[in-house]
């Protein structure tokens, strides 16, 4: 086994060694062929599952993804070819498809009791983010590069190679005679990281030191999502609101009410991506001069010493109607009767329902789950409890520590 191999292999068990299952993302390129390979050498028995996605923006791409299909299963792997149907030709192609990209996974994955889904990102791709997030201004967040670990869309994303280089990866291929798919996008300098390549090799650059520097900025990031937990220890969940102390705003520098508010919100929507920086330096102004504010589908309020987030009721309205488990991405709710849907209550039903007994304030009673059937409200289990309704919110506290640490 080469040192690559040997690499990826410990970083794999650090990683995936709990996992009796793991997905793995292979495109057909030689980094995501190799992942495929060296996981097949790994897996000692574990189930190991492959997906290609097919954005059908190239005549080629069908064929790719039918000779990943033949090498993975020559491996004996399972593959499954997932097709992404784009629905206009609006906006920015590629943050479109690399956000249909990873929801066509994270279902692929929910479907098969996947846990984990592996990546092929190497040191390359590493130096690559670094330099084309330093390009558009990042802060220390985008800074830090990607991460080995993270979850979002409901499934733990993993990048196991992101030590190793993409030159190591195809020698390794190659002395083994392993065939791979070099895609002719990767030479298109329309896009902003084949542009942002050919500089750094232009420039003599070193992916190495690159990915290096993105791991100190890393570390730098983790000591101040520490201080950030440690200066929000007093913050409380409840009914979907959570509570934050306001010192925390006040005393401590800017980046760490910065830090606290996004995970805040986060926490409130359910939402897999922070709002926008300019967005949350107006709400951090309106907190500061004790002013209250909406910031992507959340109400923050100042009152006292502390400051208390709150689902916001005409983005609660927008979610919709479903016959459960989960609603709104904030609540699991079981016990509907057949033909009834949840979705919000919405400030027209309330003079009839005693909201005020509820203890909630009138917003995120409006925002609150109702149980409606027919276009007619059934029960309001926050406001008026009902036994064979159970009404669970989908984040506590914990959660939301775990939010200000999270990649």
């Amino acid at each position: 086994m080469t040192d690559s191999a040997a690499r990826i292999h410990a970083t794999l068990d650090r990683l995936a060694g709990d996992y009796p299952a793991l997905g793995v993302a292979v495109s057909g390129g030689g980094d995501s062929i190799a992942l495929m390979h060296l996981l097949a050498d790994w897996s000692k028995g574990r189930r190991i599952m492959v997906a290609t996605v097919d954005h059908g923006l190239r005549p080629g791409s069908a064929a790719e993804a039918q000779a990943v299909h033949r090498a993975a299963t020559a491996l004996g792997l399972h593959h499954t070819t997932l097709r992404w149907q784009r629905d206009n030709d609006l906006g920015n192609l590629m943050a479109q498809a690399r956000d249909a990209r990873l929801r066509l996974l994270s279902g692929w994955a929910l479907r098969h009791d996947l846990p984990a889904v592996a990546l092929g990102h190497t040191r390359d791709d590493q130096a690559e983010t670094l330099m084309m997030r330093l390009a558009r201004g990042s802060g220390i967040d985008g800074l830090s590069g990607m991460a080995e670990r993270r979850q979002s869309f409901d499934v733990t994303w993993l990048r196991p190679m992101l030590g190793v280089g993409r030159q190591d990866l195809r020698d390794w291929l190659v002395a083994r005679q392993i065939d791979w798919i070099d895609d002719p996008s990767n030479e298109n300098e329309d896009f902003d990281r084949v542009r942002i390549r050919k500089a750094i090799a232009a420039m003599g650059l070193d992916a190495q030191a690159l990915a290096r520097a993105a791991d100190h900025i890393r570390d730098a990031r983790s000591a101040l999502s520490h201080y950030a937990v440690k200066s929000a220890d007093s913050a409380t969940a409840r009914n979907g609101a959570l509570t934050l102390p306001r010192d925390a705003f006040r005393d401590a520098p800017p980046e760490i009410g910065r830090r606290l508010l996004i995970a805040g919100c986060r926490w409130i929507t359910g939402a897999d991506y922070p709002p926008r920086r300019a967005t949350v330096q107006h709400a951090l102004a309106a907190i500061s001069a004790g002013s209250r504010v909406t910031l992507d589908g959340a109400i923050v309020t100042p009152s006292g010493d502390r400051l208390r987030l709150a689902r916001e009721p005409a983005a609660a309205l927008r979610s919709d109607p479903t016959p459960g488990p989960l609603w709104d991405n904030r609540w699991r709710i079981t016990g509907l009767a057949p033909g009834q849907v949840i979705a919000a209550i919405g400030t027209a039903p309330l003079p009839d329902l005693d909201w005020r007994s509820s203890g909630l304030p009138r917003d995120e009673a409006a925002a609150s789950p109702g149980i409606w059937q027919d276009g007619r409200l059934q029960a309001a289990p926050l406001l008026r409890p009902v036994r064979h309704i159970s009404v669970t919110p989908l984040r506590g506290a914990a959660d939301f520590r775990s939010l200000v640490i999270s990649d």
